[in-house]
């Protein structure tokens, strides 16, 4: 009977093992993809950010996306073999209501959420990240296009199986990336390499009868300007007067009513045109 109830016993762990590590698979394929694409906190009516994550950029036609504020679930797309398929039921009510006539005699077909195919280079932003055994899910959220904001859910599988957590990433880059910043200054043009200079040929010494000329007299060392004083940004400026005072931002980003203009080392807020918050 002891024998028995070791065996059982090891059989369950050995069952349990697989579990485990897929589990411990996921969390590091989570770790890695939140690490990737900061999320974005919305309200809860949808209809706003509360924290802005990651801007990111779709290189994949199309993700069909529906109304944020719509109380229906986001549409479900899914990428394979190089393509983005929404779900059949997406967009089926949209399409009913813009039937001339056929719309108007099926009921709710009139409360249909509107709907909007993103395409490659299109931004937007993360708001979920779900890793799970067989594929990764993301759920989006967009600016507003004409006062509309949307959602849609993507989902990427893993044909072969949980990836490790880089491939998992390479895998997305397909899909998605992190919109790059902007560059802020120019190079510096490289200087010439050492001996590009020639010295002057020597000249030949005077006659004996010439008088040597004068030594040249040497000019006054240049008085170096003072530095500028360093540029300021105070609440209630303007943007123009912003970027007059810090030169053009890194990148933009528009988040509701806020604007915010990103520097090197700065962090500038508009609300309604004006300077909310400087971090």
């Amino acid at each position: 009977m002891k024998t028995m109830a070791m065996s059982v016993s090891v059989l369950a762990v050995l069952v349990a093992m697989p579990s485990a590590v897929k589990a411990q698979d996921r969390a590091a394929i989570q770790k890695k993809l939140e690490g990737e694409y900061k999320l974005t906190k919305v309200t809860d009516d949808k209809t706003d950010i509360v924290t802005a994550g990651s801007v990111i950029v779709l290189h994949k036609d199309k993700v069909m996306m529906v109304a944020a504020t719509a109380s229906a679930n986001p549409c479900m797309n899914t990428y394979k073999d190089g393509r983005i398929t929404p779900a059949k039921a997406c967009g089926v009510g949209d399409k009913i209501r813009k039937i001339p006539g056929l719309g108007s005699r099926i009921p709710g077909a009139d409360k249909a959420p509107a709907t909007r195919n993103y395409v490659s280079d299109e931004k937007f932003w993360v708001t979920k990240i779900d890793v799970q055994n067989n594929a990764v899910v993301f759920d989006f959220f967009t600016d507003a296009v004409n006062d509309v904001r949307f959602k849609a859910s993507l989902t990427i599988p893993f044909p072969a199986g949980l990836p490790s957590a880089d491939d998992a990433l390479k895998m997305i880059h397909e899909v998605i990336t992190v919109a790059p910043a902007e560059d802020a200054d120019k190079k510096d043009d490289k200087q010439q390499a050492a001996g590009d200079k020639q010295e002057a040929p020597s000249q030949p010494a005077p006659a004996a009868t010439t008088e040597a000329p004068p030594p040249p007299v040497e000019a006054p060392p240049p008085v170096e300007a003072p530095p500028p004083p360093p540029a300021e940004v105070a609440l209630g400026q303007t943007p123009d007067e912003v970027v007059a005072a810090l030169g053009q931002p890194q990148r933009k980003a528009k988040v509701g009513v806020k604007e915010i203009y990103f520097y090197k080392d700065l962090k500038v807020t508009f609300v309604n045109g004006k300077v909310k918050d400087v971090q």
